[in-house]
């Protein structure tokens, strides 16, 4: 078995860890238990390009314990814990990731995966399927070097292996989804995707609470500042810029909002925020963070404008939210202030405080999603991935929202574990509501 990690020896430490997650995640516990049984996987190889956290290892197990063999890599240079990539490792899951790897080396990590030939992958970020789309479409000068040169060498007959093997792949993120989306439109998709993302069991909950409670966490873990009557400049409001505002709210900050949708600007005043552009808020904001999944939203002009010791962070997927590049310019000495926290002193004379180098400050400062919430997304990866592997081959090359009844499912299972009933509808009532004809 391949792998490439920091310290096998950490594998005890990461066992504890990945154990006191897995109490936590009692939904994707039953799905383990469905495929310890069943081995819908069986002979079957996947490829995940995901943050490796402990709630990431007990969806691995998941799927090796339904047959699978496994090949996982980080998703982000920062987010992996290496106890946890050890523990895997002791259970005989192939882990490419190590924190803190450069470029170079983040790329090599997924053509390992990549060279697992996979039936199945699982992105977070879309790296591992526009790789495999940019071969599929022999679109090699987009290719980072190390997967290109790779991809140069492969013969036809091992191209055709490596794209007709895959049934199909899912997606964590929105920044994910949207790039995929994007390929779809294109044309160049070369197999189907599920939108994990869509599910209304992964964004309602995930993106709201599990993004809102972790973002906050990292920064404190970051900065340990007190954000009550902090002046806190969020810049985005979708799902997890709602979580992350909610949350701020409740710790006494004053909260402001940066959109450029005008429908989620209004919902954001609506909700009790005041939303202005960010030339304004860069004025008066204290902390900022970005959760758009776009670029340069924090840029130049900006940091010129900002207070001394205004806080930058992201929460995004990807370390392009800031223009960390401008931001270099525009200083005259960079210096490590404490865990994850680098202040740069401007040719202004002002001092910025970069976080977790950009990177999702969530896992580069803390932990990321707690199991709980994370129970309802990997149980969406685990069934839909057992729906790739029934239905793939008969589905379009698209991207396709998680079926509903395994939103449904899942919902209902989740409500199981937590021990919470619901009422069901009279024949009356379905009746009602399957007819026009009944009114006043």
């Amino acid at each position: 078995m391949e792998y490439d990690i920091k310290d096998l020896n950490l594998k005890e430490i990461g066992k504890k860890r990945v154990l006191w997650a897995s109490r936590n995640m009692p939904l994707l516990n039953l799905i383990k238990g469905k495929f310890l049984k069943e081995k819908p996987f069986k002979n079957l190889r996947v490829s995940a390009c995901l943050h490796v956290t402990t709630e990431t290892a007990n969806l691995m197990e998941t799927l090796k314990a339904g047959g699978a063999t496994v090949s996982l890599c980080a998703s982000n240079p920062l987010s992996t814990q290496d106890d946890v990539a050890s523990y895997l490792v002791s259970k005989g899951i192939s882990v490419f990731a190590i924190r803190g790897e450069d470029k170079k080396k983040y790329y090599e990590h997924i053509l390992s995966c990549i060279k697992n030939f996979p039936n199945i992958t699982m992105d977070d970020g879309a790296d591992l399927v526009s790789s495999i789309t940019a071969i599929a479409n022999n679109n090699l000068s987009t290719l980072n070097p190390v997967i290109k040169n790779w991809a140069y060498k492969l013969k036809k007959e091992e191209k055709e292996k490596l794209i007709g093997n895959i049934f199909g792949s899912t997606e964590e993120t929105t920044t994910g989804v949207i790039r995929l989306k994007a390929m779809a439109k294109d044309g160049v998709l070369p197999f189907p995707v599920i939108a994990v993302n869509d599910a209304f069991t992964k964004h309602l909950f995930d993106n709201r609470y599990g993004t809102g409670q972790s973002t906050i966490d990292g920064i404190l873990r970051a900065t340990n500042i007190l954000l009550a009557g902090k002046r806190v400049v969020i810049a985005g409001y979708g799902w997890c810029g709602k979580g992350v505002a909610m949350r701020a709210k409740g710790m006494g900050a004053i909260v402001y909002i940066t959109e450029v949708d005008p429908v989620k600007a209004l919902e954001a005043y609506m909700d009790g925020f005041e939303v202005l552009p960010m030339e304004k808020a860069a004025e008066i904001g204290e902390v900022f963070i970005t959760v758009t999944g776009c670029k340069d939203v924090l840029r130049k002009e900006h940091f010129l404008k900002m207070k001394d010791g205004a806080i930058l962070c992201n929460s995004g997927h990807f370390n392009v939210e800031i223009d960390i590049e401008a931001l270099e310019k525009i200083s005259t000495k960079k210096e490590k202030i404490r865990h994850e926290t680098v202040g740069y002193k401007l040719k202004n004379g002002k001092t910025l405080f970069l976080l977790g180098e950009g990177r999702l400050i969530n896992l580069a400062s803390a932990e990321g999603h707690p199991p709980q919430v994370m129970d309802l997304s990997f149980a969406n990866q685990a069934l839909s991935a057992l729906y790739l592997k029934n239905n793939g081959k008969k589905l379009e090359r698209k991207v396709y929202s998680v079926p509903e009844e395994i939103d449904k499912e899942i919902a209902s299972l989740k409500l199981k574990t937590l021990d919470i009933e619901i009422d069901k509808l009279t024949k009356e009532q379905r009746k009602y509501l399957s007819s026009w004809q009944e009114g006043t």
